[in-house]
């Protein structure tokens, strides 16, 4: 039992004087030796210019957010295009299917084979 008591007491003496030793090696640090940039110590010239590439800086990034929006207003236009024309096509192919159920050759879809027969022909 005295040996488990001297192990730590001689633990607790050990980190005791680890603990003292870290607060002397702080406390023995030199006043003034920030690091840094310290604070007010800018002239107004340096305050004015650094406000003047703020505000360069805030207008080409308002000029690069209104070119992407103009880009990406130009895509949905293209895209709703697209799908104007793709609903177009399938409603034409729902006509044909009708015509068809009703026993009728659509005359457009007609066209459409004789000019599939020539392509397919140019490929050959």
């Amino acid at each position: 039992m005295e040996c488990l008591q001297d192990g730590l007491v001689r633990s607790f003496l050990t980190a005791t004087i680890h603990i003292v030793t870290v607060y002397a090696f702080v406390g023995s640090k030199r006043e003034g030796t920030k690091r840094g940039r310290k604070p007010g110590r800018k002239s107004k010239s340096d305050m004015k210019a650094k406000l003047e590439r703020s505000r360069q800086s805030a207008r080409e990034c308002r000029a690069r957010k209104k070119l992407r929006y103009q880009y990406l207003e130009e895509l949905v236009a293209n895209r709703e295009k697209a799908v104007f024309a793709l609903h177009r096509e399938l409603d034409q192919y729902r006509q044909w299917a009708k015509d068809i159920d009703e026993g009728k050759i659509p005359e457009g879809l007609l066209k459409l084979i004789e000019e599939e027969k020539i392509k397919k022909s140019e490929n050959e």
